[in-house]
């Protein structure tokens, strides 16, 4: 916990701003719930505890069960109160994944699959999202922006998906969400959070239809700062946020539209850095930029970001691979495959 105690009590003036994808996510809705209550979802302690070993002031999590009341993300909550960490503030809103079409989006010829619903999911809030801050929230001025079609995003590349016209008619772009999310500033300004969690662009076939779809909702925030979608871009300071499920040079997708992220001048790429102290022969990047393992597949990847506006000051960055603490790196590959990625910035002034 050494990186807590150390940056715990940031300056007044900064904020530490984090994403996790912390695999939060059970077979069924509730069940989340009921381990945490039960108190012996040691995942899900693991998981707390890499949040504690960061201690964010705004966070937002990935990969956690949605439900209509707030109930799994209180529970969660309530582990990370368990640790010093207070969240009074929070923001979640019913995700794609595991919404229901009525239709075969597969093409396997049944509906009513994982793999037909809006995105990927066994049951409807399955692998959804949450934002938990130090800071209060505006809900009242959040645009939640999943139930925008995937045929609408201009330069999209669903032509070739391989879906049948009922489907292009129905299918969000979003495969768990995209948010514009206020957070209110000590000066009463805003800042605004643009949070995504992307399809993995594999598990498809010739079609490329997870990979088409996993570039567009990237590009959807190019879109959007240009202004050509039906909202007004939003206004400086924002940070866009959230797994991405894409690595930049390395493992499969398309990585157009994530390179014109990583190099827009509206934006600031702190390339958090770490050290999972594996060598990646094969790969083309800097595996100190890579916030997800996977020992039996590509092994290590960017898939995780914290991207500023470009007026916002960067004082550090990083992401936790703890390399001298062998028992913290133990809880966090016990908690999930990603590791907290974080990015501390000057407030605005």
């Amino acid at each position: 916990m050494a990186l807590a105690a150390a940056t715990a009590g940031a300056a007044a003036q900064s904020l530490r701003i984090a994403t996790y994808d912390a695999d939060l996510s059970r077979r069924g809705p509730g069940l989340m719930l009921r381990d945490i209550a039960a108190g012996k979802d040691a995942q899900a302690e693991a998981a707390a505890a890499a949040v504690a070993a960061v201690a964010p002031d705004i966070l937002l999590l990935t990969g956690i069960d949605f439900d209509h009341d707030g109930a799994a993300l209180d529970a969660f909550a309530g582990l990370l109160s368990a640790r010093g960490l207070d969240y009074p503030y929070r923001f979640a809103r019913r995700p794609n994944s595991g919404m229901a079409t009525g239709l075969d989006l597969d093409g396997d010829g049944r509906a009513g699959a994982p793999r037909d619903a809006q995105g990927f999911g066994r049951f409807a809030g399955q692998n959804g999202m949450a934002i938990l801050s130090r800071l209060p929230i505006d809900a009242e001025g959040a645009r939640d922006f999943s139930d925008f079609l995937w045929r609408d995003l201009p330069g999209g590349l669903i032509a070739d998906a391989g879906l049948a016209p009922e489907a292009v008619a129905i299918q969000r772009l979003s495969s768990t969400a995209h948010w514009d999310v206020p957070v209110i500033l000590p000066d009463g300004g805003r800042l605004h959070l643009l949070a995504f969690r992307a399809t993995p662009p594999v598990f498809d076939g010739p079609e490329d239809r997870n990979g088409r779809r996993n570039h567009d909702e990237t590009a959807f925030w190019l879109r959007y700062l240009d202004g050509a979608l039906p909202w007004a871009p939003p206004t400086a300071p924002f940070v866009i946020l959230g797994n991405a499920n894409l690595d930049p040079v390395d493992g499969d997708g398309r990585p157009a539209a994530l390179a014109a992220l990583l190099s827009d001048p509206r934006l600031r790429d702190p390339a958090p850095r770490g050290d999972h102290r594996r060598a990646e022969p094969g790969h083309r990047g800097d595996p100190a930029l890579d916030t997800a393992l996977f020992p039996d597949g590509p092994g290590g990847l960017r898939l995780d970001y914290v991207l500023p506006s470009a007026g916002l000051g960067v004082i550090a960055a990083g992401v936790l691979w703890p390399a001298e603490d062998a028992a913290l790196a133990a809880t966090l590959a016990q908690a999930s495959r990603h590791r907290p990625v974080w990015v501390e910035i000057d407030l605005p002034r």
